[in-house]
């Protein structure tokens, strides 16, 4: 297989904030969980959060207007739903509860949204590269067709989605070079289509005729993805925080930005967190959902400093860089295009108790145009911790390698382009067994995780939403959720 590898509701004095202590963890697990006697009395059993609601999921939101709202913190610091995390993942939850339920709901985060991961990645909303033998294959599925649903109903209102959230359908190819790659690619074209994805394979002079400036010899081949499509994910993000804010006037919505949280508030009647504390404020909520991505293995040690509840969700961060480049007339693309090494990439586990991280980092090419007509290209997986420094050897490796596929690149320099060259640099939020963390904390019913994503959280945002507030109001799923839980993914 074709790949590149780099060693290289209020107050009362019942309440108790938990603040100080020291949480034990285990580095040999997934997601490990005991209780003690102690907190809470005895182990508490999980059961459904009651929570009144007029509707559950309506097949399109209605119509709202947003025009000029600005963020808005409510007097009250009361909410139903308290949401840590203003990434992709906790805005699209807070999205789901304000247009399909009554609840009112809280963000917290100690930046502003795109600050991390959900700003850094490529916007692109694909499944050529998918498995639909995974676990996760149902939810990207249904988050794919929620984002579809999406911009129609957007265009239905008389937007247009490619303003409104970058959404444009390109199609995808996932490209290889070698008769082994060809032989993969037939396979997963195979699957895609069983699965109920249209796809088809194409040879290398039926790719060449499809995408004139990509190379992949006379071996190789493609997986063409026709239906694929690919946002902006400032525009959708953007898009979303105005639903949001629309919720404001009745008292529903609130955001607190740069409002690190500090800890959680329980109460000892009832054994329940029941309150978020952050530096400025004490936000009260029937239910708490951390979707703080890669930070939110440490978020949620610090919370449980001084009880007697041990978590390890071991989400770690990856860093991962993006070229983009404005203006750039030299290559030009109709589709999205990605190796099929970045396959292996995005799946590869890391090994716990690797000393040196940076060993791990990988190379594989992706191509994609932006609604700006921006070259994006990418992209480099590595461990290194909470680091989002651009590398420049990175960089070069990054420019070197979509060079093998594009021998367009191969004519000028890097530095010929060094004044219309932006880096970005995010760090996804990666689980060692691939899946995301969706579900209430063990123990706790009104405690959930939304995390763990790596780089597909744009790509599931909208159906991980679906399925955290169906959880919460205790609605069946519509996706099966139990491959996604916290209990049980342990070693």
């Amino acid at each position: 297989m074709s790949s590149a590898s780099i060693a290289v509701n209020s107050p009362s004095s019942s309440n108790h904030f938990i603040k100080d202590g020291v949480t034990s963890v285990n580095v040999n697990r997934l997601c490990s969980f005991s209780f003690e006697s102690g907190l809470f009395g005895s182990k508490i059993p999980t059961k459904k959060l009651s929570l009144s609601v007029n509707g559950t999921r309506p097949t399109r939101p209605e119509r709202i207007s947003y025009s000029g709202l600005e963020p808005v913190k409510a007097s009250s610091r009361s909410f139903d739903v308290v949401i840590v995390g203003a990434g992709v993942i906790g805005l699209t939850i807070a999205r789901q509860f304000l247009t399909g339920s009554d609840l009112s709901v809280a963000v917290v985060d100690k930046a502003v949204p795109c600050s991390g991961a959900t700003g850094a990645g490529q916007g692109y909303i694909w499944m050529v590269h998918k498995n639909p033998a995974s676990e996760t294959w149902e939810l990207t599925k249904r988050s794919h067709q929620l984002w579809k649903m999406l911009a129609e109903t957007i265009r239905d209102q008389g937007m247009d989605p490619l303003q409104v959230l970058g959404w444009k359908k390109t199609g995808s190819l996932l490209v290889g070079r070698t008769p082994e790659d060809s032989v993969m690619l037939r396979k997963r074209v195979s699957q895609l289509s069983e699965a109920g994805v249209r796809a088809e394979y194409l040879s290398t002079d039926e790719l060449h005729s499809k995408e004139p400036a990509i190379y992949v010899g006379t071996d190789g081949g493609a997986a063409f993805a026709p239906d694929d499509c690919q946002l902006d994910a400032h525009q959708a993000v953007s898009y979303i925080e105005k639903v949001n804010r629309s919720f404001a006037p009745e008292g529903r919505y609130a955001e607190f930005y740069h409002e690190p949280v500090t800890g959680l508030v329980r109460s000892t009647s009832s054994g329940e967190f029941e309150a978020v504390q952050t530096s400025n404020n004490t936000l009260y909520g029937k239910a708490i959902v951390v979707a703080a991505g890669c930070w939110s293995r440490s978020l949620m040690h610090d919370l449980f400093k001084g009880s007697h509840i041990q978590l390890d969700a071991l989400v770690m961060p990856r860093k991962g860089h993006l070229l983009v480049f404005e203006n750039f007339n030299p290559l030009q693309l109709n589709h999205g295009s990605m190796e099929v090494g970045y396959v292996d990439y995005q799946n590869a586990t890391f090994p716990l108790g690797l000393d040196d991280q940076s060993q791990t980092l990988s190379v594989s090419m992706t191509a994609t145009i932006d609604m700006m007509g921006n070259l994006v290209l990418g992209s480099s997986r590595q461990f290194a911790g909470f680091s989002t420094e651009v590398d420049d050897s990175i960089v070069l490796h990054i420019w070197k390698r979509a060079g093998e596929f594009f021998p367009k690149l191969k004519e000028p320099s890097l530095t010929d382009f060094i004044k219309n060259r932006k880096v970005r640099v995010g760090l996804r939020p990666y689980m060692p067994d691939g899946k995301p963390v969706i579900g209430n904390v063990p123990g706790l019913s009104n405690l959930f995780l939304a995390t763990g994503h790596e780089g597909g959280g744009l790509s599931m945002a909208l159906g991980t939403a679906e399925m955290v507030v169906d959880m919460v109001l205790g609605n069946t799923t519509y996706v099966d959720s139990s491959p996604f839980a916290a209990e049980g993914r342990c070693c």
